[in-house]
């Protein structure tokens, strides 16, 4: 999966657009007991997300990778394919 979109959201959660088009929720709370993601209990800092296509990473250096993601992620619709050029 290649991630087109990323947008945080409340509670830890990330929204996601895959590059098939589909939307799905990411829940990231379960991995803020790693010493890696401590910084992420501060919502500031959760927010200052970036995404790297494959992956998805903090400003702290936490990151997930897309394939992370897509395992466990709850997928909750689908749009129209995103076309790279």
């Amino acid at each position: 999966m290649r991630i087109a979109k990323i947008s945080p959201q409340p509670n830890r959660v990330l929204s996601i657009v895959a590059d098939d088009g589909r939307i799905g929720n990411f829940d990231v709370s379960s991995y803020l007991k790693y010493e890696a993601f401590e910084a992420l209990q501060d919502h500031t800092e959760f927010l200052k997300v970036f995404n790297g296509g494959y992956f998805v990473e903090w400003d702290c250096g936490a990151d997930l990778s897309a394939d992370t993601i897509e395992a466990r992620w709850q997928v909750v619709g689908e749009t129209a394919p995103q076309t790279t050029a």
